[in-house]
């Protein structure tokens, strides 16, 4: 077995003068996959969003590091073959799993190498938006969980926090996983066909029919040909169905964040950017959460897409919401003068 796969974008070295070390914030930008928990998906995302941090003036007394990393399971060298007595990962495992690689980062240059980082961002896309959310909760509950971390905001892209199993496609694996027989065996059924299909022929129906770009076909052939990966996606999925109902933690966290503004604590900030047609959330649910948390516009922006962004946005969309994500850092984090 191997240690996670992940994608690392380091800030630019830092150049002017005027600033002192002292007066830079080393500030931690976490990513989040969605399901399948591949990063590679999201290469162009996160190398596009560097660069535009990295030409934002009002940032420059910010040094940010960007980091995401697999979710666990997808990847066939980072766990023992799944059986039916060691099954792949549920949501809880994969929370848990992403709150130890995030406790175990530090700062990598500067004068303050090898220190926890002075605030983290965490950016989760569709389920990473539910993780994201539940690890806000925890660590705002039980500091003692990880008290090096010091959680700011959160930004949840297309996210999948409320009844998944309500959205069209969220109906359709319901369906999938209630299913006597079937449910339990839908992986076998998908590695049976996909082992048929040579890797070269799949590369082609996906990077020519689906029209798939060369870096989404690329992993997406690797991940349909992998020994688990289905299996890790679809045990995940389910669960998915299963947990991510009604919305366990609504007041509590917000509850939890009005105390920490009364102890004169971080009050974290959430950007929640939702699609105008979703498969993956179902639109009645969504505006229901809207209309509960518009009001605390001090801390929590909500925005729907105008465009048709889809759920997928990392296969053919990155740019456009790597230019979205800038803009809310910069509002987040931007010395405006």
């Amino acid at each position: 077995m191997t240690s996670p796969h992940f994608l690392a974008y380091p800030p630019k070295p830092f150049v002017d003068d005027r600033v002192h070390e002292s007066q830079i914030r080393n500030i931690l930008i976490f990513f989040i996959p969605g399901n399948p928990g591949l990063v590679d998906y999201y290469e162009p995302f996160l190398s596009a969003l560097r660069g535009l941090l990295d030409e934002t003036a009002s940032l420059q007394h910010a040094r940010f590091q960007i980091y995401g990393q697999d979710l666990a399971g997808f990847r066939d060298d980072d766990h023992e073959p799944f059986t039916q007595q060691r099954k792949p990962h549920d949501l809880e495992y994969q929370i848990q799993h992403t709150l130890t690689a995030l406790s175990q980062l530090r700062v990598e240059s500067g004068s303050r190498k090898g220190f926890p980082y002075d605030e983290v961002l965490l950016v989760g896309h569709s389920v990473g938006a539910y993780m994201t959310l539940e690890l806000f909760h925890r660590l705002l509950r039980n500091q003692d969980l990880a008290p090096q971390l010091n959680l700011t905001s959160g930004i949840l892209l297309f996210p999948t926090i409320h009844h998944i199993s309500s959205s069209s496609n969220g109906q359709k694996l319901d369906l999938l996983r209630r299913t006597p027989v079937l449910g339990d065996n839908a992986y076998r059924v998908a590695q049976t066909f996909l082992h048929l299909v040579p890797q070269s022929a799949l590369h082609w129906i996906v990077s020519k029919v689906l029209r798939f770009p060369a870096h989404a076909a690329g992993v997406t052939t690797r991940w349909l040909k992998s020994r688990d990966g289905v299996w890790q996606t679809l045990h995940m999925g389910m669960d998915e169905m299963k947990v991510i109902g009604e919305d366990s933690w609504d007041e509590e966290l917000w509850e939890i964040a009005h105390d920490a503004k009364a102890h004169d604590k971080v009050v974290p900030k959430f950007f929640f950017f939702f699609g105008r047609n979703d498969d993956w959330v179902a639109s009645h649910y969504r505006d229901e959460f809207i209309r509960k948390r518009e009001k605390q516009t001090d801390r929590t922006k909500l925005i729907v897409d105008e465009g048709n962004i889809p759920h997928a946005f990392c296969i053919k969309d990155s740019e456009v919401v790597a230019e979205k994500v800038s803009t809310w850092i910069n509002q987040i984090y931007g010395v405006h003068v």
